[in-house]
């Protein structure tokens, strides 16, 4: 049975795979920002199949006060490999659509598979190495602290937040594979004649590469500074923060300091995903901008003067608004 020939779709993906992958040469496969008040425009790696570019020297240089060594693609036998391991990959996929039999793709995906999850346990244990074997006589020295970069997503690295996310030659390595699951799809619905959706069977695949369902941290008062007049959050009923589309959260003492901030312009507008708001009668709930009932009042006496507060429903900001004294 797992010899048939395969389903006449399966060999189209396969083909179109075999196709794109080369492309994952050319094209950056990683990309690693870092962005601090000092750097405002940003600083960017990417990491190719065969080479680090993007503001390499720059962050050698800034690498170099902390105590991390610096980057050069001679000290990565990975540039050597990867190469070959695409171009594997590509044949190996065009000769399964060729072949044209079951088990050469059964094959070829948990081949395909094994290499990324491999990749992903490489690249962890890479930023590891650089980010916690540091220069004892480096410039810098913060006890206890280590620089390593987020795997995927969004870190805090003292003043600079890192932001990690496949670039565009990694999101076609991820297509290739979505591709393959699709392909395999098509064999199970053959053989076991499965009605399923196809979203069924790859939603969990796609769960695991999806950063749509972030959430902001939550607030730490006498910990967190507000990112725009650098105080402590003293009341974290009054706090609001902004979620970026790199996943990071913004911080702010109070509606006033997140106004502010907003106007400065250090903040392109389309990179604010969302913004939340403290609810007033549960703290360590947030509240999305679109759904909160604002109340503005002096008697509320916010840190930074902007005297609203947030809450879920009108209900409660009318209980709220009649238990102050009018102005």
């Amino acid at each position: 049975m797992k010899n048939k020939a395969l389903q006449t779709g399966s060999r189209i993906l396969l083909t179109i795979a075999a196709v794109a992958l080369p492309f994952v040469l050319i094209l950056p496969i990683w990309r690693i920002e870092l962005d601090a008040p000092q750097y405002p425009e940003g600083l960017a790696l990417q990491i190719h199949a065969s080479d680090i570019k993007g503001d390499v020297d720059i962050i050698n240089g800034l690498n170099h006060y902390i105590g991390m060594r610096t980057l050069h693609k001679e000290d990565f036998i990975e540039f050597t490999v990867l190469p070959y391991c695409i171009i594997f990959f590509a044949a190996l996929f065009l000769l399964t659509a060729i072949l044209n039999k079951r088990k050469v793709l059964h094959t070829s995906t948990l081949l395909f598979i094994a290499f990324g999850v491999l990749a992903m346990i490489d690249f962890w244990r890479w930023e590891y190495d650089y980010g916690h074997n540091l220069d004892p006589n480096a410039a810098i020295k913060v006890p206890g602290m280590a620089y390593q970069p987020p795997l995927i997503g969004f870190k805090q690295l003292l003043n600079f937040g890192a932001y990690s996310i496949p670039d565009l030659g990694g999101w076609i390595f991820i297509g290739a594979g979505i591709l393959l699951l699709v392909a395999q799809w098509f064999e199970w619905k053959a053989v076991k004649k499965m009605t399923a959706p196809i979203s069924v069977l790859i939603l969990p695949f796609l769960f695991s590469l999806s950063s749509c369902t972030q959430k902001p941290d939550p607030i730490q008062a006498g910990k967190d500074q507000c990112h725009f007049c650098k105080m402590q959050l003293s009341d974290p009923k009054f706090a609001a923060v902004i979620l970026t589309s790199k996943g990071r959260t913004l911080k702010f003492d109070d509606k006033q300091c997140l106004d502010d901030f907003r106007k400065s312009g250090f903040l392109d507008q389309n990179e604010i995903k969302q913004v939340y708001y403290s609810n007033f009668n549960k703290p360590d709930q947030y509240i999305p901008e679109n759904t909160a009932q604002l109340l503005m009042n002096a008697a509320l006496r916010s840190p930074m003067g902007g005297n609203t507060a947030a809450f879920a429903t009108e209900v409660e900001k009318s209980a709220a608004a009649a238990s102050l004294p009018k102005e």
